[in-house]
């Protein structure tokens, strides 16, 4: 049986979520790696929102900034980029959680205000009065390890020598920090952040020995979706890397974990239905 039933009940903001959930990816970058910039646009970027609720997201993650390296985007873009676009998803989705992907305080305030149930902090506490806005507006927080990259920079020669205890060591005590500000247990999610600050063999290997993880009883979240490493793996460009993406969720349900953020919530949901039933419950 996989572990999942140890993970904590997830309830950012005190919305209950299903022990497998859907986060889906809505960007409002002009430079997404993945879709690049098909939902920059307000407009698109609402309807995107209603398609992958449409589909059974559990979560929509909307996020203002690319994760890599691109054009310079301060505080006052990004607001503008998803403060609003949150709002209105409030309005349109009540029942939806809402997810903001940003390592910043201000914006996290601002995504806060507007509605957002959970602050993604992909960049691990680099801006560490992150987890005290987490507190202050009752939302939950996930806490991610990038390794010892800074905000949109890339690996280089990475080396860890033992990349799973590093990454358990840097998310275990964001946190418990979160912890001990504030944040409700039950909004707080581990994320060993595949591919940030890490080479294919590290987020390879990280998948497999996942259980580490989700054995810690924090909920898990797998952010893998068409990323390089999996790419890299199967010699496959971004737009092709459904089927290995879809084969490491598989696995990673398997192994416990309690969040997917993914570009294809509707493959996604049909995939965790299947571990579902292989599993039993």
């Amino acid at each position: 049986m996989p572990s999942a039933d140890t993970a904590a009940p997830l309830r950012p903001n005190g919305r209950p979520l299903p022990r497998r959930a859907v986060m889906a990816v809505v960007n409002r970058t002009p430079d997404s790696f993945y879709d690049r910039g098909a939902t920059y646009a307000f407009e698109a970027a609402l309807t995107a929102v209603d398609r992958v609720v449409a589909a059974g997201a559990d979560i929509v993650d909307i996020g203002g900034v690319r994760a890599g390296p691109g054009e310079d985007v301060d505080a006052a873009e990004e607001r503008r980029r998803v403060v609003d676009l949150v709002a209105a998803v409030r309005e349109r989705h009540p029942g939806v959680v809402l997810s903001v992907d940003t390592w910043r305080a201000e914006v996290g305030a601002a995504v806060a205000a507007a509605g957002a149930d959970l602050i993604n902090d992909t960049w691990g506490g680099a801006d560490p009065e992150l987890a005290a806005v987490a507190a202050e507006y009752g939302t939950g927080l996930v806490c991610a390890h990038p390794g010892t990259l800074e905000p949109r920079m890339r690996p280089h020669r990475t080396a860890f020598e033992d990349v799973v205890a590093d990454v358990l060591d840097k998310v275990l005590g964001e946190a418990e920090r979160a912890l001990a500000l504030g944040v409700p247990r039950e909004g707080i999610v581990i994320d060993p952040a595949h591919d940030f600050g890490k080479n294919t063999r590290h987020s390879l290997e990280i998948t497999r020995r996942l259980g580490e993880l989700t054995g810690t009883g924090w909920p898990v979240l797998v952010a893998v979706s068409n990323k390089d490493f999996v790419g890299e793996t199967l010699d496959r460009p971004v737009d092709r890397r459904g089927p290995g993406t879809t084969a490491v969720l598989a696995v990673s349900a398997w192994l416990g974990a309690s969040v997917f953020r993914v570009h294809d919530a509707a493959g996604t949901r049909r995939a965790l239905a299947a571990v579902e039933r292989l599993a039993g419950g």
